[in-house]
C-alpha cells in the first residue's frame, strides 16, 4: 500500500501539508501520527492534541461514509488562515450526508461531529475541489498576534 505526505509546500501558498491515506482502518492512527510529526515545526499554540482527535474522527467519518465505484483515497489537508489553522478531510461521498446527530446515551456511534463542533471554533461540509465531500474544521489563535 502507498502512503503519500506532501512534507515541502511552495512558499506562496498557505497549505502547511497534506497526506493521502486508504480507506482503511489503519490509516486512522497514521493520520494522527503524520499531522502531528508535520505540524510539529509550525508550533501552533493551538492544542494539537484536540486537531489529531477531531482528524481522527473526520478520518474515520471519511472512511466509513466515502464511497465510489472507482479505488479511491482520503486526502488531509492543513493550511494556515492568518492566525488560524485550518484542517480539510476530502472523501468521495456525498456532502448532503454529513450532519450533526444527536445520538442517544446508548448509541455507540454518531459522536464524532458532536465532538468536533464542541473543540473547533468552526466546522463545515460542501463539495470536494476534488470530487465528494470535503469537512474542514478551523481553530482561531493557532498562531496569536501574527
Amino acid at each position: 500500500m502507498a502512503y503519500m505526505i506532501d512534507r515541502y509546500p511552495s512558499e506562496e501558498s498557505p497549505r502547511l501539508g497534506a497526506m493521502t491515506l486508504h480507506p482503511v482502518a489503519e490509516s486512522v492512527p497514521r493520520a494522527r501520527r503524520w499531522f502531528r510529526k508535520f505540524i510539529a515545526p509550525y508550533n501552533p499554540a493551538c492544542s494539537v492534541d484536540d486537531c489529531v482527535l477531531m482528524i481522527s474522527e473526520l478520518v474515520t467519518n471519511a472512511i466509513s461514509y466515502g464511497r465510489s465505484d472507482d479505488p479511491w483515497l482520503v486526502r488531509v489537508e492543513w493550511f494556515r488562515e492568518g492566525a488560524s489553522l485550518r484542517v480539510d478531510v476530502h472523501n468521495p461521498g456525498f456532502p448532503a450526508h454529513v450532519r450533526l446527530r444527536h445520538p442517544d446515551d446508548d448509541d455507540s456511534h454518531g459522536r464524532g461531529l458532536l465532538l468536533v463542533d464542541s473543540l473547533a471554533e468552526s466546522w463545515h461540509a460542501e463539495p470536494s475541489r476534488f470530487g465528494g465531500t470535503v469537512v474542514s474544521f478551523v481553530m482561531a489563535d493557532a498562531w496569536p498576534g501574527e
